[in-house]
């Protein structure tokens, strides 16, 4: 084991940021069959479909039923929504003419009897290493990235987003059904992730040094196969430089894609400026942390969350309302206010993905059929 590293990013220390943060957004979709609502290990005839700038976007996932699309980078949400709306609408059509439907759900909704894993010498060796857990049914994320260049400063964001991020996986919960019934958890997506042993919270890191050297500790200890499987909520991207939150299911609709892609880039902007103004980050006992991130999947925004500021639970809309407040400067920089508004307001109405299965649930006897016809439908409405 190798000594902590402890050098921290400083107001003297940190580069130049632009004003106004970059964007990019990878979604996971579920193929399903029409008729039954079953995964469909269909994901290499869907992706062998697409052409172009979609193919281009799309990206092999660890189950044969599902298929990934990645935005290119965007400087604004407008041009942001395009690409989601272009990107789903292509895969949509992929999809449709193998025989599936897509569908923007956080979780596998009634039963996935193909889990082999794709033939990759890296998805093998995942296989081999975790066992049945590599094996559950297929989950789907939102994540999304914001554009950090300097990896010091992406790792003491990081640090500072511990707290709110259990607001944003509230907000994006949109599972709550396994074998065609409510398991009671807004998002059971996360429930099955924490099996696997790299999944969670990010831990509080002081410095990038210090970061690398736990990643290379867990590699060592055979928790990780590589520096690619560190899934925390939060963290710099393997692939970009970013500061990755996927920490969300993924969203049904596209406009639930931007809102939280708004609230988190302002979030980002907003935790920038505290570490150039050397506020120090939240120091969060981290059995806390993982439970407020459990309450978060078990309630999503209808009940209560931990304020991890306080340590107690209140309304969850009072914390998403504190997150709007702190980062309302950022999202006015952004040119984001009133859009992020308008669709706070919207999903207060209407409910999270999650919420809105419920409601549909309840209105037809419990048909999940109907709920997935619907999830379809608004996985390429615009």
């Amino acid at each position: 084991m190798r000594p902590r590293p402890t050098t921290t990013t400083t107001a003297t220390t940190t580069p130049q940021i632009p004003t106004v943060l970059t964007l990019g957004v990878e979604e996971e979709f579920l193929l399903l069959d029409p008729a039954t609502g079953e995964s469909m290990p269909v994901a290499d005839r869907v992706r062998g479909a697409l052409s172009g700038t979609a193919r281009e976007q799309s990206r092999q996932e660890f189950r044969h039923s599902m298929v990934e699309m990645v935005t290119p980078v965007s400087p604004d949400l407008g041009e942001l929504r395009e690409h989601l709306v272009t990107l789903r609408r292509a895969a949509a059509r992929a999809a449709d003419a193998a025989g599936a439907r897509l569908v923007a759900v956080g979780a596998t909704p009634v039963c996935e009897a193909h889990r082999t894993v794709p033939d990759e010498q890296r998805y093998h060796d995942m296989s081999r290493r975790f066992g049945p857990v590599a094996h559950d049914p297929a989950v789907c994320g939102c994540h999304v990235h914001v554009g950090v260049p300097d990896r010091e400063l992406a790792v003491q964001v990081c640090n500072h987003l511990r707290p709110w991020l259990p607001v944003v996986q509230a907000l994006t919960a949109n599972s709550p059904l396994h074998d065609g019934r409510d398991t009671g958890h807004a998002s059971w997506r996360s429930m099955q992730l924490e099996r696997w042993p790299s999944i969670g919270p990010t831990p509080h890191f002081d410095s990038a040094a210090d970061y690398d050297a736990t990643v290379a500790d867990l590699i060592t200890a055979g928790i990780m196969l590589d520096a690619a499987m560190v899934y925390w909520y939060a963290r710099p991207s393997a692939s970009y430089p970013t500061v990755e939150v996927r920490v969300g299911d993924v969203c049904p609709t596209v406009d639930d894609t931007v809102l939280v892609a708004g609230l988190v880039r302002a979030l980002v902007a907003t935790l920038i400026d505290d570490v150039r103004a050397g506020v120090p980050a939240p120091r969060i006992r981290d059995c806390l942390v993982a439970a407020a991130h459990w309450r978060a999947a078990h309630d999503g925004v209808d009940g209560r969350l931990v304020d991890l500021r306080t340590g107690l639970p209140r309304p969850a809309w009072d914390l998403v309302d504190d997150l709007f407040v702190t980062v309302t400067p950022a999202l006015t920089r952004h040119g984001d206010l009133d859009l992020v508004r308008r669709e706070l307001d919207r999903v207060r109405r209407d409910g999270t993905g999650a919420t809105r299965q419920r409601r549909i649930m309840a209105e037809t006897d419990g048909d999940v059929r109907t709920v997935l016809a619907h999830l379809a439908a608004q996985t390429v409405s615009t």
